[in-house]
C-alpha cells in the first residue's frame, strides 16, 4: 500500500474514560491495519493544562477526534480550544460519545468544525458511553461490543484510505443550522438553567484531592474541595471518579431530570458510523 501515511493521532475530551477507551481502540485498529509503521499517538484534552497548545496537523496525518456530547452538541467550553485546529489536509475523522439520549447535532457540528479548519473528513461515528449523570443510563458503556465495534470502525477506515477517494463528501446525520441546546425542564414544568448546579462533598470525603486532579475545567477549590472556583459541566467527573463517594448532586431539578432520563431512554441505544 502507499506509505504516505505516517501518524495515526487519536485526541479525546474524556472528564469519566469513556471517550477515551473508544478513541483509544479506533486509532490502534488504523494504524494495526496500515502495518507501515505508523506512529501512533493518543493525546487528552482533557484538563486545562492539556489545552494549550495548537492543534496543527499536516497531509499524511490521520486525526480522530473524540468528544462526549453535551446538551445535543459539542461541549462549549471545548470551543475555543478547538479553534486552533489546523488540518492541512490532513484525513479527520470526527466521533461523538453520548449517554443512550441522543447526539442530535454534535457529530455533523464536529464534522464541520474539522471540515472548515482543513481536515479531509471521510468517517464519523456516534458512540454510546454511560452517561455523566447515571450509572444505569448506557451503563458501564462502551463494553466489549462497543469496544469490538470500534475497532471494527478503525478497520473500515483503513481500508477505505486505502481503496477509495477520500474527498467525496460525507454525509453525517444531523440538522444544519443546528438546533439549540439541549433544555431540560424542572419541577414547575419550565426550562431550567442547570448551569448553576454544582456538586455537594459529603463527611465521606477525606480531603485526597483527587477530584480536584479529575475536574477538566479546574474548578475545585484545593484548599477546600467542597467549594468551586469555577462553573461546573456536570460532566460526571468528580462525582464517578471519587473513591469513597462524598460527591454528589441534590438539586431537585438534576434529579427529576436524571430519572425522566433513566426511565425514557432506558433501551439500548447502538452505534452509528458514517463512511
Amino acid at each position: 500500500m502507499d506509505n504516505k501515511f505516517k501518524t495515526v493521532s487519536g485526541l479525546w475530551f474524556s472528564p469519566t474514560g469513556t471517550t477515551k477507551k473508544t478513541v483509544s481502540a479506533i486509532v490502534g485498529s488504523i494504524a494495526k491495519n496500515l502495518k507501515n509503521e505508523c506512529e501512533l499517538n493518543k493525546i487528552s484534552l482533557t484538563l486545562p493544562s492539556e489545552r494549550v497548545r495548537p492543534l496543527v496537523y499536516k497531509s499524511g496525518d490521520i486525526v480522530v477526534l473524540g468528544v462526549p456530547v453535551y446538551a445535543g452538541r459539542v461541549p462549549n467550553i471545548l470551543l475555543k480550544y478547538l479553534d486552533t485546529l489546523r488540518g492541512n489536509k490532513a484525513i479527520g475523522i470526527p466521533v461523538v460519545l453520548y449517554g443512550n439520549r441522543n447526539y442530535d447535532d454534535a457529530l455533523v457540528e464536529l464534522s464541520d468544525m474539522m471540515t472548515e479548519k482543513g481536515f479531509k473528513v471521510m468517517a464519523a461515528g456516534a458512540f454510546i458511553g454511560e452517561h455523566s449523570f447515571s450509572k444505569i443510563l448506557g451503563e458501564k458503556r462502551p463494553d466489549e461490543d462497543d469496544i469490538d465495534k470500534a475497532k471494527d470502525f478503525g478497520f473500515e477506515i483503513s481500508n477505505k484510505i486505502k481503496d477509495i477517494d477520500i474527498d467525496v463528501k460525507l454525509k453525517i446525520k444531523g440538522n444544519q443550522p443546528y438546533r439549540s441546546y439541549y433544555r431540560p425542564r424542572g419541577i414547575n414544568g419550565e426550562f431550567y438553567d442547570f448551569r448553576k448546579i454544582k456538586p455537594k462533598t459529603n463527611d465521606k470525603c477525606i480531603d485526597c484531592k483527587i477530584c480536584v486532579s479529575l475536574c477538566p475545567v479546574g474548578s475545585i477549590d484545593l484548599d477546600d474541595v467542597s467549594k468551586f472556583n469555577g462553573i461546573c459541566i456536570k460532566c460526571g467527573a468528580c462525582v464517578k471518579g471519587c473513591p469513597r463517594k462524598a460527591k454528589y448532586y441534590d438539586d431537585v431539578n438534576y434529579l427529576k431530570h436524571k430519572h425522566e432520563l433513566e426511565e425514557e431512554y432506558e433501551s439500548r441505544k447502538e452505534i452509528e458510523i458514517f463512511l
